[in-house]
Formats: C-alpha cells, structure tokens, sequence
C-alpha cells in the first residue's frame, strides 16, 4: 500500500524528483527524434544531477537505507560525464 503520510511539502518535494529525473528520458527522445539518431543532450545530464540530488534528500528524509544507497552515487557519475563532455569539447575547439 502506498503512503501518503508525509507532509506535503516534503512529496511534493519528491514527487519534484521524479519529474526531474524521469523528465530527462522525454528530453532525450525528443532530442533523438529531432536528430534522426540515438542522442543524449547535455541537459539529460543536468535534469539527472538534480533530479538524483533531490530524490537522495528525499530518501534520506524518509530514512530509507536502501533508496539512500541507491541515489548515493549517482550526481557523481552523472558530473563525471559532464566533465568528459566538456573535456572533449575544449579538445575539438581550435
């Protein structure tokens, strides 16, 4: 059964989370579709830094062990990605 019970401000701090997070998957398909080709734009990584950010506040506020641990690493792996993009950027500019 789902709960329901929390304060209000914190769900729809984490209902915020899940459009963050989930949203990116819309950004990326459209992006594809515009293309004509598998793509992800820069900002998929951004809405997935903090829709994970946010969702680990919420997992940690809900004092839950197991979606905390799930959320831990991802911003990392996420800004790790930027820095490739932006790496490989600088390398292609003149």
């Amino acid at each position: 059964m789902m709960d329901w019970s929390d304060n209000s401000v914190w769900l729809a701090f984490g209902l915020l989370g899940n459009v963050a997070f989930g949203s990116r998957f819309l950004l990326q398909w459209v992006a594809s579709e515009r293309r004509g080709e598998s793509f992800v734009p820069v900002a998929f990584w951004y809405l997935s830094i903090v829709g994970s950010l946010i969702l680990l506040i919420y997992a940690i506020h809900l004092e839950n062990v197991v979606f905390t641990l799930a959320y831990l690493p991802n911003a990392f792996v996420y800004y790790r990605n930027l820095a490739l993009i932006r790496k490989k950027s600088r390398s292609e500019d003149p």
